[in-house]
């Protein structure tokens, strides 16, 4: 490539967790290329104070296609242009842009089994009223339905009338007295971080318990949120980092004069960090409870189930009809899924190398660790490392 300086301008909503999580990807990619100038407008969409884009002189636009007067200008500069989003916004279809959107389908089953494998009979979802540019609320919500009614199990929606920085209070009550009608304990999926919150928070002004009587679940990952909510929030890592290196590599070859075959990206989500507001094990039964618990906190150790049955106390024929009972399915595949779940985290979130993957996830070999992984999320580790890690 020429050494010659590139400008580009990136252009989102600074007060989102996403949009920043994408940026921070986009600065990954540009430290591996450093002969990038960079224009920033660090503002909310609505009060971005764009150049004059067709005599500014850049080369290319990385862009939130969420506000309609940006997308208008952007679309007149006749630049080299890679949107992202979650799909909605004024991001036209039938357009040629290359387009980077984050999978909600598999955004809302990751919170479906993640509620479901704690025992989770009864589910409800918190998410917004339509609008033109949170069509993700609503893909979530029939996907995480449709999840949890394929198991057997109904699923109650929220959808609030109210713009929530002015109308808090009726916000709070109207989503307190729908949870606080709800059949318990319930597992929420909440659309995002922020209606995370607003659960967390009518539930404690209607005296639910959580996670006991009500566990929460959000979407982005905002740390800060997250940590800050009471009892800390369990949320989904959507792959934001990985969509933004990957919309600046494809910008970078665009500029270069390279085309683009394929026009949408989808990117699929890379994990769930699980804090207190989930930390629960939703079954009547304690003796199942309990071995669920040992499950968890010792699968990662290599455990078999005859030290399920130990730790339960009881044979193990009557184990395995009382955990099915509650959760469907065997003490082996609960711990499968635990360690497999380990191995995801430790792929998304290190660069150890796979032999030490498998050992600190409780497997014996790399090969069999492979297997199993490339049949539960459709690739080998070492390629799910690659699409997820930065």
């Amino acid at each position: 490539m020429s050494r010659t300086i590139r400008r580009i301008a990136l252009i989102y909503d600074a007060r989102s967790a996403y949009d920043l999580k994408v940026m921070t990807g986009v600065a990954a990619y540009l430290r591996e290329t450093p002969n990038y100038n960079v224009y920033i407008e660090e503002n909310a969409l609505k009060d971005q104070r764009l150049p004059d884009l067709r005599s500014w002189g850049g080369d290319g636009i990385i862009m939130d296609f969420d506000h309609p007067a940006i997308t208008s200008a952007v679309a007149e500069s006749k630049l080299p242009v890679v949107g992202f989003g979650s799909g909605y916004g004024w991001y036209v279809r039938q357009s040629s842009i290359p387009y980077f959107f984050s999978n909600n389908k598999a955004i809302a089953k990751m919170a479906a089994d993640h509620l479901l494998g704690r025992g989770f009979r009864h589910f409800a979802y918190a998410g917004y009223a339509p609008t033109r540019i949170n069509g993700w609320s609503g893909e979530r919500e029939r996907a995480f339905a449709l999840r949890v009614t394929e198991q057997g199990c109904f699923c109650a929606v929220y959808r609030d009338q109210y713009k929530t920085s002015r109308q808090w209070t009726s916000v709070q009550r109207a989503l307190g007295e729908w949870l606080a009608s709800l059949p318990r304990p319930l597992g929420v999926m909440a659309a995002n971080d922020n209606r995370g919150r607003h659960v967390l928070e009518a539930c404690r002004v209607f005296g639910l318990r959580v996670p006991q009587d009500v566990a929460v679940i959000g979407v982005d990952n905002d740390q800060l949120l997250c940590q800050l909510s009471s009892p800390q929030l369990s949320s989904i890592e959507q792959g934001a980092k990985r969509l933004g290196y990957e919309a600046a590599a494809l910008l970078d070859r665009l500029i270069r004069g390279e085309m683009s075959l394929q026009i949408r990206f989808v990117i699929d989500p890379t994990g769930i960090v699980i804090r207190q507001s989930t930390d629960f094990i939703a079954i009547d039964d304690p003796v199942v409870a309990r071995a669920m618990a040992f499950v968890q906190e010792h699968a990662a150790k290599g455990i078999k189930v005859p030290d399920v049955v130990n730790a339960a106390g009881v044979s193990r024929s009557g184990l395995e009809t009382r955990f099915a009972k509650g959760f469907g399915y065997s003490i082996r595949t609960a711990i499968r899924q635990v360690q497999l779940e380990r191995v995801r985290s430790l792929i998304s979130d290190t660069n150890l190398p796979l032999k030490q993957v498998a050992s600190d996830a409780g497997f014996r070999t790399v090969q069999h660790m492979t297997t199993l992984f490339g049949k539960t999320f459709g690739r080998s580790p070492g390629k799910y490392r690659e699409r997820v890690a930065l």
